[in-house]
């Protein structure tokens, strides 16, 4: 019992964070076999469902700073999973696109994190499934949708990847 702090128990934000923890360390075991993190996978994800985002925008969609995902694209690029045009035509904005390889190293993460997220969802029915995701998209936008801070919020729940 927490004398003025918060009741750890009943708590939906430790919750939560225990269960995008549990979340993590799932796919992280799923994806470590194929020679991948969470942070490669999204990555890649993000690329097969929205081709030509910037560093900038692949950043905010998987959680991490624009330096770690420009780190990570080095590498995707360097291993054949992605491509950049050498040059930006416009400002200094390189859109990415996944390569064969990337396409289908996607498909096999794809399929692995597919597997975590049935397993985590086993005793969940579709109706509670759906209340559930209605009541994230709403505590989401009470945290960052009322665009105090200049932000939307769309990039808080817009990449629907478990990070």
């Amino acid at each position: 019992m927490s004398q003025d702090g918060i009741e750890l128990e009943t708590s939906l934000g430790f919750l939560l964070k225990e269960a995008s923890s549990a979340l993590r360390f799932a796919m992280e075991a799923e994806l470590r076999p194929l020679g991948m993190t969470v942070t490669h996978y999204s990555c890649l994800e993000l690329l097969a469902q929205r081709p030509g985002l910037s560093n900038s925008e692949l950043a905010r969609g998987a959680f991490v700073t624009r330096q770690s995902m420009n780190v990570l694209l080095q590498a995707l690029e360097r291993d054949g999973q992605v491509a950049r045009p050498a040059a930006a035509r416009v400002g200094k904005v390189l859109p990415t696109q996944l390569t064969p390889l990337g396409r289908k190293r996607r498909e096999q993460a794809s399929q692995a994190v597919r597997a975590v997220e049935v397993r985590m969802l086993a005793g969940v029915t579709p109706e509670d499934q759906a209340g559930a995701a209605r009541i994230l998209r709403s505590m989401i936008r009470s945290l960052v949708g009322d665009g105090a801070d200049g932000n939307d919020g769309a990039e808080a729940g817009d990449s629907g990847l478990g990070q």
